[in-house]
């Protein structure tokens, strides 16, 4: 029979840290943690297969899972003393998801489990505080209700608000045992009412409920969209881990809370985090109350007159403070724990590798590396590259005048201005229309994952710095200012009522993520310095890395941008975006309705100074680096006007009749664009174009080569070649316009003229492409659309269902889709090199930005990635981890 529960407590585990895919992240380190003989509550865990076998069984708990089940709990009995369903004794359970990769919030929990009419009395008696046990039962209705039965746990947060308002009290903690017993009989009143069944009494019943439900949530919305926006893939599965319950809220001498092993905002070595006494572990993260520091140094910091974990319970903190010292040793990385101290015993309930803002991974992984934890090819491991997003965006200039309305915990750093929004609905609809938001919310729940993602920052009323808003915030590295306490959010009349201030949906504010402050208006921001940390990690990333990286750019300000951000070249300059400037788009517009090819050359003469002047800034910032530039690519009717209005200022400008132009628009209308008549077709149709170009490069190549001192060899990338004939061709106009200028200077001139493989033909007959080429560089956006046979353009309103219906795991325009069109890549690859050994090949895609693309490259032995200048450092990374990756699978 199949093994599908393993065990651990008492210093015994069935499993241990390196289970991870069978038992998920949390079941694996409560093993780890009860090996080496920590406090932590015997359990079972679940493993990942049976989320998939639950699945397959029409949602069904088979019976030989839930004898094993059976036989784990009768561990746990022995360990605790207690025992399940007992009436006098009673053994509570949490069940809890666990996946492979941390998911925070996206699944379900439930906790108190096992409670009932009968257990509850003996519950009460045996801890000596019927209050205590009546709070408990009344968490686990409204929990069990909302995850396994479907009634919305807001349905019993308005029946207990009631009660407060009526009885004038104001926190949970003022009801009484009488009270809770109270709101017990009308919390079960309710659920009978809307469901129209009773709450379950039988605790195996209740078990089997929360197990399914908890694996049931592995496909809800809200996992559903965090997996996407993670590429965690669906197959995955998560375990369930079922734990005998240890309790933070039986009095005063007990206590929950989530800690870091170091601060997860700024990386500073020092514990961190926040705890609640006499409380439950989703007080803590839900926001329902406002935290107390764990430390008096915290505490004293943050300017709190409520007394620190250290003061309150120093023997439990001076505990817990030596396993984190320990579990970080252990572990080699920072670690995010969760803990329970019931009356004075410390209990560990999870530990994970916490979530941490990139500017706080660079200076963990730095410290480490330096103090010898780890090595610095480890360093450059620990850090996401997509995290590097966070340290390239604006913050507020320090100049800049600030009109506070409010301020609250600096959660998430980074700043960020948008319009205010109340849902998460609403940010999702003004990023599609193009608006920037602020989600602003009273406290943010998994639910709001959406709104998250789509919003340019976050701002909570309610909420410590381990709440909901503020982890997901990090992990996303979007600015978040949570527990803003002196703000007001109407929910109801849309309205953030700060100080001397009424804001209504839509007016503009400011967040700064790094100092908890909230702005009313625009702010103005300034670019961030890159160095510290950030140069640490990017000079060992580089000592690792083989691939070079170049930029896509045809500015001077993205040129210079790309050049701080460590680009080695420019892989894509592309020309047309050149011609849409100023007046320049009149002058392209007059060549394309020239008559004849006289007309053309007249108009070509006038592009050609711009052309030469834009192409001579680019060699002299890159003073010496490779530049590479691609003909003019798009079809000729992208370049004329579209409406009558656009089409009759044209007409006017260039002397013609709007019948005329129109005519013309209409004789250069394709049906297929993408398809038609670009690229090299142009070139050979109106080589004049190419003439122009490629004169253009020259000369501005001399012009830099006589004032930087820097020999320029320019590398001209000829696009959509398709047949070696069409390369030839256009190669050949290259070289005599080559010829001319060297004769003209008296300057030799070196040159590469390559092509870009975005047609599987192209891929397919590389070896004979190579014949002629100097070098190709894999134009992937292209090559996804032929290879799939589907427009980039039109592919959003039908891959998002393929993903998930999981035709697909990844969209391929996003991340190389790797048997399809990385294996057109390879094909090419293989065949040019075949034919021409030191042949040069490049990646000028957008996937040249994207990290899961960047380690096929280097698997596939590309020479450099070329991307967008502010994904530059995130391809530097990305390319050094995958050589280190290559490195140690070979090793292996």
């Amino acid at each position: 029979m199949e093994k599908w529960v393993y065990t651990f407590g008492d210093g015994k585990a069935e499993g241990n840290q390196h289970d991870v895919a069978r038992l998920g992240g949390k079941g694996a380190n409560l093993a780890e943690m009860s090996m080496l003989g920590l406090p932590v509550p015997p359990g079972l865990t679940i493993i990942t297969d049976a989320c998939a076998a639950y699945f397959a069984a029409g949602r069904t708990l088979t019976e030989g899972l839930k004898d094993q089940v059976r036989d784990g709990l009768r561990a746990m009995e022995e360990i605790t003393g207690r025992r399940f369903g007992d009436a006098r004794k009673p053994l509570l359970l949490s069940v809890r998801s666990g996946a492979r990769a941390s998911m925070p919030g996206m699944m379900d929990t439930v906790l108190n489990l096992g409670l009932n009419d009968l257990s509850v009395q003996g519950l009460g008696q045996d801890a000596g505080d019927a209050r205590f046990a009546w709070d408990s039962y009344r968490r686990f209705i409204q929990m069990y209700a909302d995850v396994v039965m479907g009634l919305d746990h807001e349905v019993f947060e308005e029946l207990l608000e009631d009660e407060k308002g009526r009885l004038g009290y104001e926190h949970d903690t003022e009801l009484s045992a009488a009270q809770w017993q109270h709101m017990v009989e009308r919390y079960k009143a309710t659920i009978e009412e809307e469901l129209g069944q009773p709450f379950p009494q039988d605790p195996e019943t209740q078990l089997w409920g929360a197990i399914g439900a908890v694996f049931a949530s592995w496909t809800n919305a809200r996992a559903v969209t965090y997996r996407q926006l993670h590429r965690i893939p669906a197959d995955w599965g998560t375990a369930v881990n079922v734990q005998a319950m240890v309790f933070g809220n039986l009095g005063n001498s007990s206590a929950t809370g989530v800690a870091f092993t170091r601060n997860p905002s700024t990386g500073a070595n020092e514990l961190y985090g926040e705890f609640l006494v006499n409380a439950q572990g989703e007080d803590v993260v839900a926001g329902i109350r406002t935290p107390q520091d764990i430390t008096e140094a915290a505490r004293i910091a943050s300017g709190s007159d409520k007394p620190s974990l250290e003061k309150l319970m120093p023997e439990a903190f001076a505990e817990f403070r030596d396993i984190c010292a320990r579990l970080e040793r252990h572990y080699r990385d920072m670690q995010d724990m969760e803990f329970t101290i019931e009356r004075g015993k410390l209990w560990m309930l999870q530990t994970r590798s916490g979530k941490r803002t990139a500017r706080a991974a660079m200076r963990i992984a730095v410290d480490m590396a330096e103090s010898g934890l780890i090595t610095c090819e480890e360093a450059v491991t620990r850090i996401d590259p997509s995290a590097l997003d966070q340290l390239l965006h604006p913050t507020i200039d320090p100049r800049a005048r600030r009109d506070i309305i409010g301020s609250g915990l600096p959660a998430s750093p980074g700043a960020a201005t948008g319009e205010i929004v109340f849902t998460s609905d609403e940010a999702v609809i003004a990023k599609k229309e193009g608006r920037k938001v602020i989600l602003v919310r009273v406290e943010t729940s998994p639910e709001d994952i959406h709104g998250m993602h789509a919003a340019e920052g976050i701002l909570t009323s309610r909420g410590g710095m381990t709440s909901h808003a503020a982890v997901v915030a990090r992990g996303m590295g979007i600015p978040c200012v949570s527990g803003a306490g002196n703000l007001r959010v109407d929910l109801r009349n849309e309205k953030l009522i700060g100080a001397g201030v009424v804001l209504s949906k839509g007016e503009t504010i400011t967040i700064d993520g790094s100092s908890g402050q909230v702005l009313k208006g625009e702010i103005p921001m300034q670019q961030p310095e890159l160095s510290g940390d950030f140069g640490k990690i990017m000079e060992w990333a580089d000592a690792n890395r083989r691939m070079t990286v170049r930029t896509n750019c045809e500015t001077p300000n993205d040129a210079r941008a790309a050049r701080s951000f460590g680009a080695e070249g420019i892989g894509l300059c592309r020309t047309e975006h050149m011609f849409f400037e100023g007046d320049r788009i009149n002058v392209m517009r007059e060549m394309i309705l020239a008559a004849d090819e006289a007309g053309r050359r007249a108009a070509l003469d006038k592009l050609l100074p711009m052309q030469r002047s834009d192409f001579l800034e680019l060699f002299t910032i890159m003073h010496g680096l490779p530049v590479t530039i691609r003909l003019l690519d798009p079809p000729l009717h992208e370049f004329l006007p579209k409406t009558d209005a656009e089409i009759e200022d044209v007409s006017a400008r260039l002397g013609l009749s709007a019948s005329d132009l129109r005519q013309r628009v209409d004789a250069l209308h394709e049906f297929n664009p993408m398809l038609g008549h670009r690229g090299c077709r142009l070139a050979i149709s109106h080589p004049e174009i190419v003439e122009m170009q490629a004169r253009a490069i020259f000369e501005a190549a001399v012009e830099a080569a006589r004032k930087t001192g820097a020999a320029v060899v320019p590398e001209i990338m000829v696009p959509l070649v398709g047949l070696r004939a069409e390369l030839d061709y256009v190669k050949s106009r290259i070289a005599e316009v080559a010829e001319k200028v060297i004769g003209e200077s008296g300057i030799a001139i070196d040159y590469l003229v390559g092509t870009m493989i975005e047609l599987p033909r192209a891929a397919l007959r590389a070896h004979s492409i190579a014949e002629v080429a100097d070098f190709f560089s894999f134009g992937t956006n292209d090559l996804t659309q032929t290879v799939f046979g589907i427009s980039r353009d039109d592919a959003p309103q039908f891959l998002a269902t393929y993903i998930a219906k999981g035709i697909i795991k990844n969209d391929p325009f996003v991340s190389i889709d790797f048997d399809g069109v990385g294996e057109m890549i390879k094909i090419a690859a293989e065949r040019g090199r075949r034919t021409k050994g030191d042949l040069k090949l490049g990646i000028c895609g957008e996937h040249g930005g994207d990290p899961t693309s960047i380690r096929f490259c280097e698997e596939t032995g590309l020479d450099y990635v070329s991307c967008s200048p502010f994904r530059v450092p995130i391809a530097r990374l990305a390319a050094a981890q995958a050589a280190i990756n290559g490195r140690q699978k070979d090793a292996d």
